[in-house]
């Protein structure tokens, strides 16, 4: 399961049945899950968790030293949950002391071609991230979230659940929950609707939804305004998501 002239180090750790390729280099403090497949010309540093059934393409560069200069060497992590697909050419890094020490990746992702994760991102579960989408360090990224190939998140920027993001866009502002966005700098341009219905969401959220939208970017309201009144009309918990979203900005939210 594992060519010959891959180089595993012995303090490495990898289940039973882990596939490795040819060139591969797996340093210590690294932990593969069951089912794994990884493919020829990978670089894996630990400390580094994969869970089971990952598979990484070739060229891939998964638990790196990150590009932070405050970096001095510490054990900072990457942590990755079961069933992510890492395409050619990707890049997670770990994490930093200043931050979380550690890279918090869920499951069932799909990173392609020439991704870069920074330091200290939180990306849930579900997501894609399209060819070339370089996320800056301390991103968070919530489940089902796509991003467009080429796009570009701003450092400490919050991607919502459900958003997605156009290809190309230039993304400096949080993004909340459910929305659509593009362009240089992004704007947003409705709701993920198409993306909402395939995930099996009611006509009643999604209607709900749309109010709330507007309710936020047509009505000339203040945020607090429109907060309250989303919460008076409709208590659902897709719109009480929204808010919270919304709430949960760091950097003000895309308009």
């Amino acid at each position: 399961m594992i060519h010959p002239t891959a180089l595993i180090d012995p303090a490495a750790r990898l289940a039973g049945d882990v596939e490795v390729g040819p060139f591969t280099v797996v340093g210590p403090d690294v932990e593969i899950g069951p089912g794994s497949r990884i493919g020829p010309h990978v670089v894996i540093k630990g400390p580094t968790v994969l869970g089971a059934r990952t598979r990484i393409f070739q060229f891939a560069s998964v638990g790196e030293d990150c590009q932070d200069k405050k970096y001095s060497g510490e054990p900072t992590r990457l942590v990755m949950g079961d069933d992510n697909v890492v395409r050619e050419g990707v890049t997670l890094h770990r994490g930093t002391v200043q931050d979380r020490g550690e890279t918090t990746i869920g499951s069932r992702n799909l990173f392609m071609a020439y991704v870069h994760v920074g330091h200290d991102c939180v990306i849930g579960n579900d997501c894609i991230l399209a060819n070339q989408v370089t996320l800056a360090g301390h991103v968070k990224v919530g489940d089902f979230a796509i991003l467009g190939g080429l796009s570009a998140v701003h450092q400490f920027c919050h991607f919502g659940t459900h958003a997605m993001a156009g290809g190309g866009s230039i993304i400096t502002k949080d993004t909340p929950a459910y929305v659509m966005i593009n362009g240089n700098p992004a704007q947003v341009h409705g709701l993920n609707l198409v993306g909402l219905k395939r995930r099996g969401f009611s006509r009643d959220a999604l209607k709900a939804l749309g109010e709330a939208y507007k309710l936020v970017y047509r009505q000339g309201l203040t945020v607090e305004q429109a907060l309250a009144e989303i919460r008076r009309r409709f208590p659902l918990d897709e719109t009480e998501a929204f808010a919270e979203s919304i709430e949960a900005s760091t950097r003000g939210i895309i308009r």
